[in-house]
This record gives C-alpha cells, sequence and structure tokens, in this order.
C-alpha cells in the first residue's frame, strides 16, 4: 500500500487548472521559442513561479523532506500540463530523476541535505547514467569509481546525453566498483569534472556530457546497490515520461482538429473529408489508450488498490505512450499538410520531443524486452 497522501478527483482538476493557466499566461509557443534559443534554455521566471505558486517541483518529495508528500499520480497531472505547453526546462531532469534517484537509494542523509532544494526549485539535479555507446543500462559502467579514503570516492569516466547537464547544482553519477554497481553524488564545480552542452535534436530538451577525472564523490546509499536503484528509478521514471507524453499528444490531437476545422479546401473544411477523419480518429484512439495505460502506471507505483506490479505497468506504459505519441506527431504533420513541415509552426516542436522521449530509456527494442524480462519471459 502507498505511504504518500492521496489527492481527490477535485483537488487534481485544481492542480491541473492551477498548471494550465500559469503556463497559458507565461509560456505560450512564442515564449517557448524565444526560451529555448537562450543561453539558459528555460525562463527562470516560469520555474521560480512553479516552484512558490503552485509547488509543482514539490508534489512527489516526501514531507519530512520539504515536500507536499504526494505521489505519482499528481505528478502525473502536473507532468500532463508540461509536456502540452512544451515547457523547456530542468523539470524532468530535477524532479523525476535527480529527486527520484535521491529517494531510490533510499539515503537519508544525502535526501535530507539535497531534496528540499530540489522541492524549492532551487537546487538543480540531474542523472548522469548513458555512457559514450548511447545505451541506457543498469549496470556495466565504463565509468569507475575508487575509494579515496574513508566515505571518499573519485570517478573516471564519460557520461554523454546528460539531461540539463549544463547549469545542473547536483549530478546523480553512476559508475562501477570493486562491489558492484554505485550511485554517486558530484556538486557542480567540482575538481576534475568538465560539463559540455551537446546540440540536441529536441530545442525544448538540452543534453550535455560530463567527463570526470578524479573527481571528488560521495556514495549515494551503498555501494554495489546500484542496479538495483536504477530499475526502481527506471519504473517511476517511465510512469512519469508517458504522463508527460500524453500531454504533449494531446495538444497534437487538439490542434490538429482545430486546423481540420478551420482549413478549407475545394470549398469545404478538409475536417470533412474522410481520409482526415480516419487520421483523427485513430490519433483519438491512439491517445485513450495511452492515457489509460499511463494513468495505470501512475497508480501501480503509487501501490494504490487493484494496480498491477510497478514494473510491468511502467513497461506497457513507456511502450503504448512511446509509440502513440510518436504516431500522433507524425500525424499532426500530415493534417497540417505543407504548413506542417515549415519551422514557422510548432508541429515539428512535438515530433522532435515525440522521437527524443520515445528513445531517452532505450528505444522501442529495449522497452520491449524490459517488458518480456517482467515477464519471465
Amino acid at each position: 500500500m502507498t505511504t504518500t497522501a492521496i489527492a481527490g478527483a477535485e483537488e487534481l482538476e485544481d492542480l491541473r487548472l492551477s498548471v494550465r493557466s500559469l503556463l497559458a499566461d507565461k509560456s505560450d509557443e512564442s515564449r517557448v521559442r524565444e526560451v529555448m534559443e537562450s543561453d539558459l534554455g528555460y525562463d527562470a521566471s516560469v520555474w521560480r513561479q512553479l516552484a512558490d505558486q503552485v509547488g509543482v517541483q514539490s508534489l512527489a518529495v516526501p514531507e519530512h523532506h520539504g515536500g507536499a508528500g504526494f505521489g505519482q499520480v499528481e505528478l502525473g497531472v502536473a507532468l500532463r500540463e508540461l509536456g502540452r505547453a512544451l515547457v523547456p526546462g530542468p523539470f524532468f531532469s530535477s524532479v523525476v530523476l535527480g529527486a527520484g534517484a535521491l529517494l531510490a537509494a533510499q539515503d537519508e542523509s544525502a535526501m535530507a541535505a539535497h531534496l528540499p532544494g530540489i522541492a524549492a526549485g532551487t537546487t538543480l539535479a540531474t542523472l548522469a547514467v548513458i555512457e559514450t555507446d548511447g545505451q541506457w543500462r543498469t549496470h556495466g559502467f565504463t565509468t569507475r569509481a575508487r575509494e579515496d579514503g574513508e566515505a571518499s570516492w573519485t570517478l573516471d569516466g564519460e557520461k554523454s546525453l546528460v539531461l540539463d547537464a549544463v547549469g545542473a547544482d547536483l549530478y546523480v553519477v553512476a559508475a562501477d566498483t570493486p562491489h558492484g554497481p554505485g550511485l554517486f553524488l558530484v556538486e557542480s564545480g567540482a575538481a576534475g569534472l568538465e560539463v559540455t552542452g551537446l546540440r540536441a535534436l529536441d530545442p525544448t530538451r538540452r543534453v550535455g556530457r560530463l567527463t570526470l577525472t578524479g573527481t571528488p564523490a560521495a556514495a549515494l546509499g551503498r555501494p554495489g546497490n546500484g542496479t538495483a536503484a536504477l530499475e526502481h528509478l527506471l519504473d517511476r521514471a517511465t510512469a512519469a515520461l508517458a504522463a508527460e507524453q500524453v500531454g504533449a499528444a494531446r495538444a497534437c490531437l487538439e490542434m490538429s482538429v482545430a486546423y481540420a476545422r478551420q482549413r478549407v479546401q475545394f470549398g469545404r473544411p478538409i475536417g470533412s473529408f474522410q481520409a482526415v477523419k480516419h487520421m483523427c480518429a485513430d490519433m483519438f484512439t491512439r491517445l485513450e489508450v495511452a492515457e489509460a495505460a499511463a494513468t495505470e502506471a501512475a497508480r501501480a507505483v503509487d501501490g494504490l488498490p487493484d494496480a498491477p506490479p510497478a514494473g510491468e505497468a511502467a513497461a506497457v506504459a513507456h511502450a503504448v505512450c512511446s509509440e502513440a505519441f510518436m504516431f500522433i506527431a507524425q500525424q499532426t504533420i500530415q493534417v497540417h499538410g505543407g504548413i506542417g513541415f515549415t519551422w514557422e509552426h510548432p508541429a515539428h516542436l512535438y515530433f522532435r520531443r515525440a522521437k527524443v522521449s520515445q528513445l531517452m530509456f532505450g528505444g522501442p527494442a529495449v522497452y520491449y524486452e524490459r517488458l518480456l524480462e517482467r515477464w519471465g519471459v
């Protein structure tokens, strides 16, 4: 059973409307385009308002660590709205991955030190797992951790495709140790740490590379327990990503239907043509299935009654929602015709987000293998 607070339907709707209202006012398409081209890569004012006015960064952080004490269901409501608006910023990297890694490792001293800042939006954390081969893994890291005295470690290696690496205050780095895989905390500005921004397919979600050369680090949890922590985190992260994907896919469907009603060809709205009707109907069907999968995954991660095992539900949601968002983003471009292929139209931004999200934790082959493993196949 879950030990987190549970919001009622009315509270969830209030949360959704609060986030949507703030983003509609402060982070519309024109503003998104401005900040994705900026040096910072996100709107610091919007980030602060999300923390101070709505408290979305604190939703899934336990109350005794400065959070609101809610769970994956409530976090999913906020992620749907952030995905719907394609908000650039470190929410997924810091709140989902950074805080999620701290919670998964169950290191009380580390959680006490860092979770309050993440919940308040003043500390930006991120997770560094992927290495130079571009593959997500939970073991077999080439990055090495060496003990350097009592309770002290140094790291050597390179991490790639690290979300919001540039500008982060805290890095949770996966590395191999003599005891097995482990997680380690590296603070911004540490000796031997080099952070480089990388060119990304999705301009609303930045990535970077970490180069670690004798970099001092603190063990997060027990060295050798990294695989178990990462697998636990992966269930939560893929469930969170599914919610974000559903929100973005819904925005695509909404803009497609609106355009089909307004665009006139041969003296009638294109939405009256059977081919366009079928495209929109297929998009709607995929979206409804994805919504159900994302909702069930969030319930499972929270351990709610009658929910399926979290690992299975999260793997299903990742597969279903990744494919649905990719399909809907592609169809959105088709419905919009020539204008859908232009830089000026937002359809390509959703397509880019769909592709990056689909590949974030390994891509289709990997998440189907993960599902089969959960089933013991």
